[in-house]
């Protein structure tokens, strides 16, 4: 996995001030020192808990950009606040591609830039005395620095016992393996995200498939109701000719039946007459 390129501020820690619920924002500082663009995303194990503002960009060359963190107002446990973890996720643009979900998409896992910082909720009370401590702590390092160069001579070594040696070491591997446990949860606490990502695009995909479908259904079924229609009136047209031709021939009988018997008639007439001036 290549180094972080970007400048990150702070280094280590995202302090909060006060508790959870209260919603102090904290901020953190991006800047590309390099002479291409680079990509950059904000990641947490908490996703639901923090408002980030904004959450993903491009940063071009020299460029800086400033992330504001918030935590939203619920209660949360405070033996839980200081496991979540914030991680700055990067990627150099390439110079053809111009789609940055596209890049994102395109780019290995081993090719990404990460960068992890944890979150630390800070009392005011707890910050003055911080505060008082690290003045005392100065001041009596100044003075004992003053006596070592009065003397002229160094501080004579602290000897240390096999049994504070064997202590320490016990010490030093705990804070060893409870950073790896950290480290693990949240690496499971982001995949766990990118699955939910890839599971919300997946739904989207399917709504706006079933709406497709939906609208061509409801063209065919215009288009079925429009042809019964006009099949309905093609039938009602033949009906009305074929009921029309029915009565003609009727109708000429009727009519060739008195001239029929007009014609017998006169010629019966005519036979008489003739026989009379015979």
């Amino acid at each position: 996995m290549p180094n972080q390129v970007l400048i990150i501020e702070p280094q280590n820690e995202l302090k909060f001030k006060g508790l959870f619920d209260q919603g102090h924002t904290t901020h953190m500082k991006l800047t590309n020192p390099t002479s291409n663009t680079v990509l950059f995303k904000i990641k947490t194990t908490a996703p639901k808990k923090y408002y980030v503002r904004p959450n993903s960009g491009v940063l071009e060359p020299n460029d800086k950009v400033d992330i504001a963190i918030t935590p939203q107002h619920f209660y949360v446990d405070p033996n839980e606040t200081h496991k979540h973890k914030f991680m700055v996720q990067s990627v150099i643009a390439p110079d053809n591609k111009t789609n940055i979900d596209q890049v994102w998409k395109e780019t290995l896992p081993n090719q990404l830039m990460d960068y992890k910082l944890r979150c630390v909720f800070v009392s005011p009370r707890e910050g003055n005395t911080n505060d008082a401590g690290d003045t005392a702590a100065q001041n009596e390092v100044t003075k004992k620095l003053v006596a070592v160069a009065e003397e002229g001579k160094p501080p004579a070594p602290k000897s240390v016992s096999k049994e504070e040696l064997v202590s320490v070491s016990k010490s030093m591997k705990a804070i060893v393996m409870e950073e790896v446990a950290d480290d693990s949860n949240s690496i499971t606490a982001f995949s766990k995200s990118e699955n939910v990502e890839n599971d919300m695009q997946k739904v989207t995909s399917e709504v706006i498939h079933l709406r497709e479908e939906e609208s061509k259904l409801r063209h065919e079924n215009l288009r079925l109701k429009e042809e019964l229609l006009r099949l309905h009136q093609q039938v009602g047209g033949e009906h009305t000719a074929q009921r029309g031709h029915s009565y003609s021939p009727d109708r000429k009988e009727q009519l060739s039946v008195p001239w029929l018997g007009i014609t017998l008639a006169m010629a019966l007439l005519g036979i008489i007459i003739g026989k009379f001036f015979m």
